[in-house]
């Protein structure tokens, strides 16, 4: 997990995330690595993920959870 933090990134949210607040997720894409932050809380924590551990976690998310 790699935290450090570049000057301008373009954060993007779900299509399925409403305005009314809740509980979501932001993600900027780079070369090397996926970052993810709380919609609500901008300056916040963020976490930067490997491009192919972000792959799988998506890819799981997919998967029938019996």
């Amino acid at each position: 997990m790699n935290t450090e933090q570049p000057a301008q990134l373009t954060w993007l949210k779900s299509s399925y995330s409403g305005d009314e607040g809740g509980e979501c997720v932001e993600v900027a894409p780079d070369a090397t690595v996926i970052r993810v932050r709380d919609s609500k809380e901008h300056g916040g924590p963020r976490l930067a993920f490997a491009r192919s551990a972000w792959s799988g976690f998506v890819a799981g998310l997919g998967r029938d959870r019996t």
